[in-house]
């Protein structure tokens, strides 16, 4: 009952958390963003038809506590793409740690919309058609999208590539 669905939404919490932050890069909006996220999956609960597309329903909250708090923006300030944008740490710090900073602030350049797709499929590992529900969009469209993304990606990121194969970064998992 009620206390398995909060368990289940306090182990989601960090996956919210970590996806929220992807797409508006600031550790406070995230953070209310994945609480907002639980307490009305909590609320809602008894709403849920399929308990099996469970992590897709909790993720479409997500969405629209993401689009509802885009929406006030609009009306308070314009959204600076350039905030975003984070810059790579000073070089003396582990390679990893440089590439995987490289990819957040490339993924911080895409579009919201791409940014929500990449995160989704290839942080969050949802399949193609659990990202069409979850955005309300055709799967077409989450192809697509992902695919103009993963490109813009590629393009930022070129300078990582190396002349040996087993040194790039790989960065996608095949669906």
């Amino acid at each position: 009952g009620r206390f398995r669905v909060k368990n289940q939404l306090q182990a989601m919490w960090a996956r919210l958390y970590r996806v929220a932050y992807a797409w508006c890069h600031d550790a406070d909006l995230a953070s209310d963003l994945a609480q907002e996220t639980v307490v009305k999956a909590f609320k809602n609960y008894s709403k849920l038809l399929d308990a099996r597309v469970f992590d897709a329903w909790v993720f479409k909250i997500l969405v629209n506590c993401w689009r509802d708090h885009l929406r006030k923006l609009k009306v308070t300030e314009p959204l600076d793409e350039d905030t975003l944008i984070q810059y790579t740490h000073p070089e003396h710090e582990h390679s990893q740690w440089e590439i995987i900073n490289r990819v957040r602030n490339a993924i911080a350049q895409l579009s919201g919309d791409h940014r929500q797709i990449v995160t989704l499929v290839d942080l969050e590992g949802f399949t193609y058609s659990e990202v069409a529900e979850i955005l309300d969009i055709p799967v077409g469209t989450v192809m697509s999208r992902l695919c103009r993304a993963r490109h813009q990606l590629k393009q930022l990121l070129s300078d990582l590539e190396s002349t040996r194969p087993e040194d790039k970064p790989k960065l996608w998992r095949i669906k």
